[in-house]
């Protein structure tokens, strides 16, 4: 371990004392493969004893969606799980209260929304310090990250904790990157690029491809891309995820400082010691979290809109919503009949692969 982290300082120093510009780019794009390498290494955890992954940390997916309230120690994380949630996680002025993963549930417009309170994440949580293996991990499986900041703490920590999660391959409030990358048998590296290139050439792209041994590619830009880009892409690992920046103990900052943080993109201020904007938060994870709500229909029955069925904006469709309910569904499935913004005509007769939008109703009819 100690020698894969003397290595990653060695990388970076060396990133760090060599200057940016076209003669440079090449170095420091294998540099960047390098450094993702070796991060990776680090970060995969060993199956060779080491007792697992910790108490606390191996919590079970349930509900509709999962958030994670990522942060430095004592910006109220705690606080605001108790708030949201009514689950109990120890609340200390010190730091380093909470050790390992609490669980709670919120229920919000008839979705069950698992909340995570992380364990206060500190600098070097990507190099393996502290828990942070454990802590970046859990949060690489939430649907939205809640990044906790404290008003009166300098506003650096923000990309602090950014630094952090992108170093374990999360990426927020990002799409991936436009570009396509295919391994071949043969022909070499083919580089092509239908925009304006200034940060990779043939050069660099030849580099990065060399340090994962792959001599064989089509690589095809779509925009400007850097050598993260396609180190991205390469690696094949990262997770997109949307992020809120919620700044907590707004009651503690004067109004003047609060518009200056009111100019940040993604943010949300609250006090949760004091209950404020608890209701904007809400709000905002919903509409972060991108969820559609589907109501289902028994025949001759009136809609059941008390107990929506839950699906992601990226799988929507009447085969999704069937696999929500019961796997063996799709067996018996004829078509379905759909009311609402994804209908035509009030119903709509449609098969299993139309799309769904928020709100609609759906009643399933079985083959006799």
């Amino acid at each position: 371990m100690a020698t894969v982290m003397q290595k990653i300082k060695d990388i970076e120093d060396e990133m760090a004392k060599t200057q940016k510009n076209k003669a440079t780019a090449h170095h420091l794009g294998l540099l960047k493969a390098k450094l993702a390498k070796l991060r990776r290494e680090l970060l995969t955890p060993t199956t060779k004893g080491g007792g697992g992954a910790g108490e606390g940390f191996d919590v079970t997916k349930s509900g509709d969606a999962r958030v994670g309230l990522v942060g430095f120690p004592s910006v109220g994380k705690s606080t605001l799980l108790n708030k949201l949630t009514g689950t109990f996680s120890e609340v200390a002025s010190y730091e380093f209260t909470t050790l390992t993963c609490i669980p709670g549930v919120i229920t919000y417009r008839g979705a069950k929304i698992q909340l995570l309170d992380l364990p206060g994440i500190i600098e070097g949580a990507k190099d393996g310090k502290g828990r942070g293996r454990q802590v970046i991990s859990t949060a690489r499986t939430c649907n939205c990250i809640l990044i906790v900041l404290d008003a009166i703490k300098p506003i650096t920590h923000k990309r602090l904790i950014e630094k952090e999660l992108e170093g374990f391959g999360i990426r927020l409030n990002k799409e991936p990157p436009n570009l396509t990358f295919r391994k071949k048998e043969k022909g070499g590296i083919n580089f092509t690029s239908t925009v304006a290139n200034t940060h990779l050439d043939l050069e660099t792209v030849k580099a990065i491809c060399s340090e994962y041994k792959i001599h064989n590619a089509d690589v095809t830009l779509r925009f400007d891309a850097t050598a993260d880009d396609l180190i991205d892409v390469i690696e094949g690992s990262r997770i997109y995820t949307p992020c809120i920046y919620v700044v907590n103990k707004i009651d503690q900052i004067t109004l003047e400082e609060l518009e200056i943080l009111d100019k940040l993109p993604h943010y949300c201020p609250v006090s949760a010691h004091l209950e404020w904007n608890l209701d904007g938060l809400l709000e905002m994870i919903w509409e972060y979290l991108n969820l559609t709500r589907i109501y289902t229909k028994p025949k001759g029955m009136n809609p059941d809109y008390e107990d929506p069925v839950i699906l992601s904006s990226k799988r929507k469709t009447v085969e999704d919503f069937c696999f929500r309910i019961h796997k063996d569904m799709l067996k018996q499935f004829k078509y379905a009949l759909v009311w609402g913004s994804s209908a035509k005509h009030k119903p709509q007769r449609v098969g299993k692969e139309h799309e769904l939008e928020d709100e609609d109703v759906v009643q399933i009819i079985k083959k006799v």
